[in-house]
């Protein structure tokens, strides 16, 4: 699963579970980009700021849920 410049509504849009299966997808590409920069095979260095960012939206987003805002 991409996350090409994901928006805040679209993260806000989906449920509880299709926000733990991003999750775990955008962990497993950065482990992928991490693996690939230790190895000399990262192309897009900047893909990893934008899976990061990813990360930390959902994060927020779920987190949100938890306290009710």
């Amino acid at each position: 699963m991409s996350l090409m410049k994901v928006k805040v509504k679209d993260i806000r849009d989906l449920t509880g579970f299709e926000l733990n299966e991003k999750l775990a997808d955008l962990k497993e590409e950065y482990f992928n980009l991490r693996f690939q920069l230790a190895t000399g095979q990262l192309d897009n260095p900047m893909r990893m700021k934008d899976v990061r960012r990813g990360i930390a939206l959902v994060k927020t987003v779920i987190r949100e849920r938890q306290l009710g805002l």
